[in-house]
């Protein structure tokens, strides 16, 4: 009896061993799998993050450029309203102490046989006109805004572009050529001149456009609406700045507002030509 006791208690004993072990086998299974479920949370956590993050710095540099774009709008928006000012300033410009400085360095140029319009380019007397203002005449003589009668040296000339260079004595108020590189089209101008005789008339008007071939197959002359008369030839073309772009050359006959002039970066070249072969000098 009592052998059959304890093998009924060894069997319990067994199967309760064996119970607890599978139970600690679950236990330890439901822990790893919850443990294993914990990890992938996590990591789906920082996967999450890490592309939050990458949104966020996106939008940062979004952003940024955004604000970049915006000032230089704002940039562009300024300077276009200032070009606007300037053009407004531009159109109602009142070039009465140009005209009155420019005058200065204006002359009228007499040969026996007529006169045209000249004007200095140099402190000691140097002063362009066109040749075919010359052309014909045995004496020349020089008159300046003060109505004083000066003898002129021609120096020499250039038929083809129809330019001479001529030299009076004395300090003289004269006019600075531009750069007509820097010529705008729309730009206002004044021509000054003795059309008909009458001494430093002045009229207005626009460059009409540049790099015109004229008479010559060259892009060398400026057109302009300016009126242009006889005895406008070989006086200055003359910028809000108050500098020469050109010499008045020509007008289309038959036709109105409608003249040209030499642009000055030619004139520069051939009276330093000119001034280089007779004197040996240069003037520009």
């Amino acid at each position: 009896m009592k052998k059959h006791h304890k093998i009924i208690i060894g069997g319990f004993s067994s199967v309760l061993i064996i119970f607890m072990l599978a139970m600690s086998i679950l236990t330890y299974t439901m822990f790893l799998r919850q443990n294993i479920e914990f990890a992938k949370i996590n990591q789906d956590i920082s996967t999450l993050e890490i592309e939050t993050q990458i949104k966020l710095n996106e939008l940062t540099d979004s952003m940024i450029q955004t604000r970049s774009d915006l000032t230089l709008i704002d940039s562009e928006v300024g300077s276009i309203s200032n070009k606007i000012k300037t053009l407004k300033n531009e159109a109602s410009e009142d070039f009465s102490e140009i005209i009155e400085d420019s005058i200065k360095a204006v002359v009228t140029v007499k040969t026996d046989i007529g006169q045209g319009t000249g004007f200095i380019l140099s402190e000691n007397g140097f002063l362009i006109t066109n040749a075919h203002v010359l052309a014909g005449g045995k004496s020349l003589t020089i008159s300046n805004y003060l109505e004083e009668n000066l003898p002129g040296q021609l120096i020499g000339y250039n038929t083809k572009y129809d330019l001479a260079l001529i030299k009076i004595s004395g300090t003289h108020e004269y006019l600075d050529l531009e750069n007509s590189n820097n010529t705008q089209i729309g730009e206002k101008v004044i021509a000054i001149g003795n059309p008909m005789g009458l001494q430093f008339s002045v009229s207005e008007g626009i460059v009409s456009a540049t790099k015109r071939t004229g008479i010559l197959d060259e892009k060398i002359y400026i057109q302009t609406d300016a009126a242009l008369n006889p005895g406008n030839s070989g006086g200055p073309l003359i910028n809000k700045k108050g500098l020469a772009i050109g010499i008045n050359n020509f007008k289309i006959s038959e036709t109105e507002n409608l003249g040209f002039a030499l642009e000055s970066n030619k004139i520069k070249e051939i009276i330093n030509e000119i001034i280089k072969q007779e004197l040996n000098q240069s003037l520009f």
